[in-house]
């Protein structure tokens, strides 16, 4: 099934693109000759992540920047990372309903995934989709996240370039801001700037910036926009794309690719290995060794070196 999909994809038919990102989501067993079969694929396309926190319009501001890509003559492909539904798993606001005109429009293509409890908000398998989305010829891909906060670190891994986007009631919030933020943004945005206190924010941000941005590393700019009327949405697109053309001209964004693709296998790894170690016995042997807090029978260290020794506790 996986190869009769090959082709489909690369047609960019939404359907087949759709199937594929399924059997990722599911983790299916065809999905790995699915990849091996897509990776002769070009997989270039820009990969542009958008977080920031509940209720700052990163989706209506996705929206927008849809519209100026395809005025531009550009394709998309859009994976918004939804919270998951704890009873059935999936993403509990579907497929954006403020989408829902693209639903025709073969230019673009706009699927929700579930972050399954990700800490850092980004879906597991994200990555994957993205890597149909580019084979299918999307020229952009967007990742919106949950926007659960300060734990959204992993965002910057999955793609080449992170915007942060915040509000003006983030303001007081900015003196609080963690290191960390200021170093996965390659690009902030104030939106819904057409609030008191949006100019106050903007500014205070970029002397955040100067102080803190690392050495050696280019300053995040930073946009006011105000998604829901359209404003400043042609400014942000063309700062970023023409911070992507300065990533290319400067080796940048095969930098970004290239320990993406890294820590990719390093993940796939992990998991295999995970998934190979935790056989029934060695299951057994974790349930017998603490079957309750009163009657553990080592340190967590004795038993995970009981369990890696392939021995019993028996034997030990």
């Amino acid at each position: 099934m996986s190869k009769n999909l090959i082709p489909g994809i690369i047609a960019g038919e939404t359907g087949a693109v759709a199937k594929a990102i399924t059997l990722i989501e599911n983790d299916d067993p065809l999905q790995d000759r699915l990849f091996s079969e897509l990776y002769t694929q070009n997989l270039r396309a820009p990969r542009v992540g958008i977080t920031g926190p509940p209720g700052a319009g990163k989706s209506t501001l996705v929206n927008e920047l849809i519209d100026t890509c395809l005025s531009n003559k550009k394709t998309v492909g859009v994976i918004a990372v939804d919270p998951t539904s704890p009873f059935t798993g999936g993403a509990l606001l579907g497929d954006r309903v403020r989408m829902n005109k693209y639903a025709w429009d073969e230019r673009v293509f706009i699927r929700s995934m579930g972050s399954r409890g990700n800490r850092g908000g980004m879906a597991r398998k994200v990555q994957d989709a993205g890597d149909v989305l580019a084979a299918s010829g999307k020229d952009m891909i967007i990742f919106e996240t949950v926007g659960v906060g300060q734990g959204e670190y992993d965002v910057a891994k999955a793609t080449d370039i992170t915007i942060v986007v915040l509000v003006p009631e983030s303001g007081d919030e900015i003196q609080l801001m963690k290191a960390g933020l200021i170093e996965i943004a390659d690009l902030f945005v104030v939106n819904k700037s057409d609030r008191e206190g949006a100019n106050h924010l903007a500014s205070m941000l970029k002397n955040v910036l100067h102080n803190f941005s690392k050495h050696g590393r280019q300053e995040p700019p930073v946009f006011k926009t105000t998604a829901t009327q359209g404003l400043g949405i042609p400014e942000l697109y063309l700062g970023l794309v023409n911070l992507l053309d300065l990533m290319e001209t400067n080796g940048q964004l095969d930098t970004c690719r290239m320990e993406r693709f890294k820590s990719r296998v390093s993940e796939l790894i992990r998991e295999k290995l995970e998934d190979e170690f935790w056989t029934i016995e060695k299951t057994t042997v974790l349930e017998q060794a603490a079957s309750s807090l009163d009657t553990v029978l080592g340190a967590p260290m004795d038993i995970a070196n009981i369990l890696l020794k392939n021995r019993t506790l028996d034997d030990n």
